[in-house]
């Protein structure tokens, strides 16, 4: 996935990103709401994790906004606030999870992964595609019985296919699930990690349709 995290706490969002990106998802990392507007502008998101704080005003007035305009990403706040009163606030806002600091970080790639399944039409972890037996909360791939080693961004691109099954993904749709801001993008890059799915998940997994992206076989 490509996520935005809007924390103005170094300590903290250094620990947040590291996390994100170790499971394998490309995080854009802002420390103010002004930046975090000009984010969602310009890079479709999939997941924003939003501290309520931050040095140019509320991450609220933020969320509000965004619904306000019809922005349906998920949102899971994250906040040193933890009065019922505020949790509701944040939930009515248009919230879909609610984390108070301090957090553990595997609780929340854990709500991370419930936020994305829920959003991807699919809350059960377990999938079967074809011989593959998927589980998006281990992030863990069995082909005939046999675990496959996918590397973190193997997984990001299977993930992105995985959530929309059948569905045509251009190429840089998935580049954005791989990269984060400032990133390098070689031109072959999608060929390279798509050849590379194939060879561990099957040749028939990922169709090619020519000048316009690739398509999960789900059959």
């Amino acid at each position: 996935m490509r996520v935005l995290l809007v924390e103005d706490a170094v300590g903290l969002g250094d620990a947040v990103r590291e996390q994100i990106a170790d499971d394998g998802h490309a995080v854009d990392w802002v420390q103010s709401l002004d930046h975090a507007r000009s984010s969602v502008r310009t890079t479709p998101y999939d997941l924003i994790l939003l501290d309520l704080m931050l040095p140019d005003g509320r991450g609220l007035d933020f969320l509000r906004q965004q619904r306000t305009a019809g922005d349906v990403t998920p949102v899971i706040i994250l906040t040193a606030q933890d009065q019922i009163s505020e949790r509701i606030a944040g939930l009515n806002a248009g919230a879909d999870d609610y984390l108070v600091k301090p957090f553990d970080l595997f609780e929340l790639s854990a709500r991370v992964a419930a936020v994305a399944r829920r959003y991807s039409g699919n809350p059960n972890p377990h999938i079967r595609l074809g011989d593959l037996q998927v589980d998006m909360s281990a992030r863990t791939v069995q082909r005939g019985g046999l675990i496959v080693d996918l590397t973190a961004r193997e997984w990001a691109l299977f993930e992105a296919f995985v959530q929309r099954p059948t569905a045509l993904l251009s190429k840089s749709q998935l580049e954005e699930r791989l990269y984060a801001f400032g990133a390098e993008i070689e031109s072959n890059t999608i060929e390279v990690y798509i050849s590379r799915l194939r060879k561990k998940l099957g040749r028939e997994m990922i169709e090619t349709v020519r000048g316009m992206g690739y398509r999960l076989i789900c059959e």
